[in-house]
């Protein structure tokens, strides 16, 4: 009895061990990097809806009544966009916090197209 009961809580030890490993969040550096800007390619920012992903948190960045919101996941109201279905950019020159800081930039070098077609794939800011 006893032997089953250390058993058990090794078993539950290891169990707990690898659900915390999976939860740990990604670390800055292992994400690519840029060589010309020395930045991290942390964000994919969405034209059509002016929107981020933050490839480091895992979250979206978007306008919500006026205001920038964070989520895992993008509202209803935002057309099942999806990180692997729609037209998204790269941006090489930003890696800090806060990429909608950006917004006007960034919407002027990718703006608004119908077809969701871009004719590059990454921002750099030149």
């Amino acid at each position: 009895m006893k032997t089953t009961k250390i058993t058990f809580a090794l078993f539950i030890a290891l169990i707990s061990n690898s659900i915390h490993s999976q939860e740990t969040a990604i670390k800055k550096e292992s994400l690519p990097m840029d060589s010309k800007t020395n930045c991290y390619l942390r964000y994919y920012y969405f034209p059509n809806i002016e929107a981020y992903f933050d490839n480091l948190k895992m979250v979206y960045y978007y306008k919500e009544k006026g205001n920038w919101t964070t989520a895992p996941e993008l509202p209803e109201n935002y057309g099942g966009y999806s990180l692997y279905n729609k037209a998204h950019v790269s941006i090489t020159n930003y890696d800090d916090e806060n990429p909608f800081q950006l917004i006007l930039l960034h919407k002027k070098i990718y703006p608004y197209n119908s077809k969701g077609r871009f004719a590059y794939a990454t921002m750099n800011g030149e």
